[in-house]
């Protein structure tokens, strides 16, 4: 599909009730009801807190396919990806059906309720879902398991959101989107279902490399078998890890958004035409890694007083995502003072100019100090993001 027939169904059926980072159950039950009667909505099981996990079920076609979103509950940009992939589905079209009549889908939006509505990777007792797939202790990980055990795909799509300090290569590029073919071995062998998630990984960044080259990456592979994608494919699944990233100045992931929806049309619609063998999965080989080479705001060459001396430095922030009344709040905190971090880069980045910089406050400038403020030469300088 040409990319701008993919831009032009992105506009036209984006839901805009859903926007910016905080998604939860609340926010899709509506979308759910609206649903038409070919798509099945189910339970599937309940939250540690008594929520309900849904999954959607749609299309008729022998090529199974498995998705599932939010099993960290912070990661929402592949959530809203997936109700702007059920409205294209929702219509009457060549796209929609040849997916549908080709694959059944059964798509869970929201793995961890619990986490989505604490805005938080973890569930209400304080696990990592994705460090659960061997002993499955958690209630989310028994319902996704025993929706693969009863499903039976013949593909998996795992998909989650990553930090902003990713980079696709030793580079200033932020890997706006990254995949991953997960190991299912120690050795992380390329075994004949890795290379058919690799070979449709390679026609996804074909796409992308349209709009965002050099953006894009490929996750670290090391093997661990109490992640659920790790584990799905060594039970011979080929299963394809999503991880939504940064594009600059865009907190709230909706160009991201944008490519992750693209991304779907783009994967479903070539295993959709094609008996995929694992023949084309060489390109994938060749995607940058990421590498973690980023810092929200970097302010360089600023004096520093350390111990009463005062040092030129760099000094780089992180945003901590901060849920407060019902929305996310991105308070700046410093990570790093150092004089050497020119192998890193900042979304954002200020000269000091060798001047110096002060809190805004009475504390001192250090690591781990939050303000969305500090004084440069004496005047005021704001390091605040717009509320998501």
């Amino acid at each position: 599909m040409q990319i701008e027939t993919l831009n032009s169904l992105f506009i036209t059926h984006k839901v805009q009730t859903l926007f910016g980072r905080y998604i939860h159950t609340k926010n899709i039950k509506p979308l759910l009801r609206q649903l038409p009667k070919k798509f099945k909505v189910d339970v599937i099981g309940k939250s540690v807190l008594d929520e309900n996990i849904y999954s959607v079920t749609i299309g008729n076609g022998p090529k199974k396919i498995l998705m599932w979103s939010q099993m960290h509950g912070n990661e929402s940009t592949t959530t809203k990806a997936l109700f702007d992939l059920f409205n294209v589905l929702k219509e009457n079209t060549s796209f929609s059906n040849k997916v549908l009549s080709q694959c059944t889908l059964k798509i869970i939006p929201i793995l961890n309720p619990d986490g989505a509505v604490a805005y938080t990777r973890l569930n209400s007792n304080g696990i990592d879902l994705n460090r659960d797939a061997k002993d499955l202790t958690q209630p989310e990980s028994q319902a996704l398991r025993t929706v693969f055990d009863n499903f039976m795909p013949e593909f998996c799509f795992n998909l989650h959101g990553q930090r902003t300090i990713f980079s696709a290569g030793k580079t200033n590029n932020p890997a706006t989107v990254s995949f991953l073919a997960p190991a299912q071995d120690i050795d992380c062998t390329i075994t004949p279902n890795r290379k058919i998630a690799m070979e449709v990984i390679a026609k996804m960044h074909e796409m992308l490399q349209q709009e965002i080259p050099h953006q894009i990456g490929i996750y670290d592979d090391a093997f661990n078998d109490n992640c659920v994608g790790d584990t799905f494919q060594s039970h011979n699944v080929p299963t394809i890890l999503f991880e939504a990233g940064h594009f600059v100045n865009d907190y709230n992931r909706e160009l991201t958004r944008s490519f992750i929806f693209k991304s779907y049309i783009t994967s479903l619609l070539y295993l959709s035409e094609n008996e995929v063998r694992g023949s084309g999965f060489k390109p994938y080989l060749n995607i940058l890694k990421n590498e973690k080479c980023l810092y929200d705001i970097i302010i360089r060459n600023a004096k520093v007083n350390i111990n009463g001396i005062a040092r030129i430095k760099d000094i780089a922030f992180q945003y901590q995502e901060v849920l407060e009344n019902n929305s996310i709040h991105f308070i700046p905190k410093i990570e790093e003072i150092s004089s050497n971090l020119i192998e890193f880069y900042g979304h954002k980045e200020i000269n000091g100019k060798g001047l110096l910089i002060e809190s805004i406050d009475k504390n001192k400038i250090s690591v781990g100090y939050e303000n969305d403020f500090v004084k440069l030469n004496n005047e005021r300088l704001s390091l605040k993001l717009t509320k998501t």
